[in-house]
């Protein structure tokens, strides 16, 4: 890929950002807005107390095996400022949930450069963020099962998404 960047939306869990990461760095994404809640690896001028700092790290590196090191990050308590200021610079906000607006990733094709999000594990994008978005795009399921990890889905969605460029 090329200019994109992932939103990870409140994500709770180090271990699917660290996913998250590892996947993004065989992508070629270079840049991760950790927004709210999601934990995130140390960043220059780091506002969060050295212990919670290691402990992030910590658990993020055990599933980003060092892609870390190949992606540059960004915290902001809130998700608006974000997306206001990408498509300020010209980008593209889609984001990745099931709504009955969203169209199938198979058949998507993004306008370059991008910025995808990731939503909240339990309860996924708000109606509020969508709203905010170019287009929500969503990965079909099989009637057995109607989620995914978020960090299975967004391999996918990555997968996907260079593909069809």
């Amino acid at each position: 890929m090329g200019q994109e960047i992932l939103i990870l939306d409140n994500i709770r869990s180090a271990y699917n950002v660290g996913s998250i990461i590892r996947s993004s760095a065989a992508f070629g994404i270079t840049q991760i807005y950790c927004v709210g809640i999601t934990p995130y690896p140390a960043i220059d001028n780091d506002p969060r107390l050295p212990h919670v700092v290691k402990q992030a790290d910590k658990r993020i590196a055990k599933t980003a095996l060092g892609a870390q090191a190949h992606i540059s990050f960004k915290h902001s308590d809130s998700i608006e400022p974000v997306i206001k200021q990408l498509k300020s610079d010209g980008m593209s906000i889609y984001a990745l949930e099931q709504h009955p607006e969203a169209r199938d990733l198979k058949t998507f094709k993004p306008k370059q450069p991008f910025a995808l999000i990731l939503g909240t594990e339990v309860d996924g994008i708000s109606n509020q963020i969508l709203s905010l978005c170019d287009e929500i795009i969503e990965i079909k399921h099989s009637e057995n099962k109607e989620s995914l990890n978020v960090a299975s889905a967004a391999a996918i969605a990555l997968y996907s998404l260079s593909e069809a460029k």
